[in-house]
């Protein structure tokens, strides 16, 4: 088991304790707290939106950590920065913490980090009506950011942390994760082992869903080789298929065989092929010299595969290795596989958690709240943690086109989100 029957049984009691109770005295007065933050919370996004920080810019990701390091010292936590390697080129994470001695561990995990870079065209907080502002990574997610420390900062300012035991993770790469993932998600993986119960911050969908299961991410590289020769000769027993007809082969193996399964996707994003091939991972570019009267020496895919659970990525890379070893004449094939984020899995222990918050969310006035469908969402840093303790996801801001230009927040729903996460870490943290 990935965790300890004592600690789900005790989280499906505090659930069922609190169901349909109403806001009492001490949360009413949270909720009120919260109200009064609205205008600084907002201009607190606006700050850190305007400061880069695309994953390749350093500085700019230690920048904004150390503007939510301030603020987090103002109100009672003891901060760390831990860096990365420098062959790593990333900045690394902040990590901010109340070691108190009463109700559950929490783990409130955010990033730092955007994708837009220094030399995106899009670099500042707009509003554009008295709802809405345009922002790189407004809503993904310097607005989940903030919604974390403005619920605690309301917490705080009500002296309701004084026990409290919180570790907040905010790293900086979730957007293009640092590798080794042994050490740069170290950190993190240590803090969920210490603690209870998980809650990530990525945007939300609506007040009527959370996350309660993630699919997991993984690449994939498929490399084809052939017996390079005069295209007059192809498909004889001496010259073959060349390598371009022997992907070709493959990947209408891997729609037609390995295609179906609820939740698992998998997509190939480049393909080079020709005489000659240069493909450059980190710009995911390449060149290629061939021409049409050669058979085709080298072929190159480089794809990503989706999933809900290691036995289905297991399952899926048996099936893609077996295609692969069953070559066309004079053919050779390859593939590599490499794990980038674990899979989130729809837990009772997770779903107990959600019950948790859905009966916070009724008690404030915004309805039940029911897991949201894992195929549509993408992977997140929760997931490193998800086979240790239990978790929820998705309790950020909202928001429409992030990773896009015209990424959006919704300023209006962030305070009532702030509302609904402190009340939240109130009740967990009793």
């Amino acid at each position: 088991m990935h965790k300890s029957l004592g600690s789900l049984l005790i989280i499906l009691f505090v659930s069922t304790s609190l169901h349909s109770q109403k806001l009492n005295r001490i949360e009413r007065k949270i909720v009120e707290k919260v109200k009064s933050l609205d205008q600084e919370s907002i201009s607190f996004l606006e700050k850190v939106v305007n400061i880069n920080s695309g994953t390749l810019n350093q500085e700019g990701v230690k920048k904004v950590g150390e503007v939510f390091g301030t603020a987090f010292k103002e109100i009672g936590f003891e901060t760390e920065w831990i860096d990365m390697p420098a062959e790593m080129n990333r900045a690394g994470h902040l990590f901010a913490s109340v070691d108190g001695d009463k109700g559950k561990k929490l783990l409130l995990i955010g990033h730092l980090d955007t994708v837009f870079e220094e030399n995106s065209p899009f670099q500042t907080f707009e509003r554009f009506n008295d709802s809405m502002a345009y922002g790189p990574g407004a809503n993904d997610m310097k607005g989940g950011d903030v919604i974390v420390l403005y619920a605690l900062k309301a917490l705080a300012d009500l002296n309701l942390l004084l026990r409290a035991n919180i570790t907040v993770a905010f790293t900086g790469d979730e957007e293009s994760t640092g590798k080794p993932l042994s050490i740069s998600r170290q950190s993190l993986i240590e803090a969920g082992k210490k603690a209870d119960i998980a809650l990530g911050f990525e945007t939300a969908t609506s007040f009527e869903n959370a996350t309660i299961a993630r699919r997991g991410a993984s690449g994939w590289r498929v490399e084809t080789k052939g017996k390079r020769a005069h295209s007059s000769g192809v498909f004889n027993e001496n010259i073959g298929a060349g390598a371009i007809f022997e992907m070709s082969r493959i990947l209408n193996a891997f729609y037609e065989e390995v295609r179906g399964e609820e939740y698992l996707t998998f997509n190939p994003g480049t393909l080079l092929g020709g005489t000659f091939v240069d493909y450059d991972k980190q710009t995911s570019s390449g060149e290629v010299f061939g021409k049409t009267n050669v058979v085709a020496q080298t072929a190159v895919v480089n794809g990503g595969l989706r999933f809900i659970s290691e036995e289905q990525k297991e399952n899926a890379r048996a099936k893609m290795r077996a295609i692969v070893s069953q070559n066309l004449p004079q053919t050779s094939a390859s593939i590599r596989f490499a794990d980038s984020y674990p899979a989130m899995g729809p837990t009772a222990g997770n779903q107990a958690v959600l019950e948790v918050l859905s009966d916070v969310s009724q008690d404030l006035g915004f309805g039940p709240v029911t897991g949201y469908d894992p195929s549509r969402r993408g992977a997140a840093d929760i997931s490193f943690v998800a086979d240790y303790i239990d978790g929820l996801d998705g309790l950020g801001t909202m928001g429409n086109g992030a990773h896009t230009p015209q990424e959006t927040v919704n300023l209006k729903t962030m305070n009532a989100l702030i509302q609904r996460a402190a009340v939240l870490i109130y009740r967990l943290s009793r």
